[in-house]
């Protein structure tokens, strides 16, 4: 089992990175949110998720923990294979990904190319539960008895996407801060990860 790999960029086309690790070259299945992260002739290190058959045996690699986990939940749905999965990180990353299914947005997941309205139900369904499973924490320890039911709602749905993420409660409640209690759930990420950007 391959965990991670880390050495040099060698090649890096659409859909392909190959990292030379000590002579030898892997070519790994990119997505463009992680080729976005890579450079050519530059140190990097990429997680792998393999996928071994009779035929092919594909390295799979991501920038991050974060973007893996999200592969390996989606290749988890029924009718949802390496190829579709590529698709939908390919077009907005893991935080878009994560996002559209916290708020059971169809169309961020359609935009992917080759994933109609089924399958994006099918995988809002099937994983809201597996990425939000603290949100009914978040939600009671996080809204206040005197905020409306739909801002505190979309606040700890905010949360739990970005603690998804990997950011921390500290990191997540700073970078909420002064975000319009009545935005969507949608925004308050948004407003959130442009915060924690412009801090870093």
């Amino acid at each position: 089992m391959i965990y991670y790999l880390s050495g040099t960029v060698a090649i890096l086309e659409p859909g392909l990175a190959v990292i030379d690790c000590n002579g030898v070259g892997y070519g790994c299945r990119v997505t463009a949110y992680t080729s976005s992260q890579l450079k050519l002739n530059q140190k990097a290190r990429l997680f792998i998720t393999e996928s071994i058959r009779e035929d092919a045996h594909d390295l799979y690699g991501f920038s991050s923990r974060e973007e893996q986990t999200c592969y390996e939940l989606l290749t988890s749905v029924n009718g949802v294979g390496p190829k579709a999965a590529m698709a939908i990180l390919s077009s907005g990353g893991p935080q878009n990904f994560t996002l559209a299914v916290m708020t059971g947005n169809e169309k961020m997941l359609t935009a992917a190319q080759g994933i109609g309205k089924k399958i994006a139900q099918r995988i809002i369904l099937e994983l809201k539960d597996k990425l939000g499973g603290s949100m009914e924490l978040d939600f009671s320890a996080g809204a206040s008895p005197a905020a409306p039911v739909q801002s505190g709602n979309a606040a700890a749905l905010a949360s739990a996407a970005l603690q998804e993420l990997g950011y921390t409660p500290a990191e997540i409640s700073a970078a909420l801060k002064g975000v319009d209690p009545a935005a969507s759930t949608e925004e308050m990420v948004r407003h959130a990860l442009r915060a924690m950007v412009m801090k870093g």
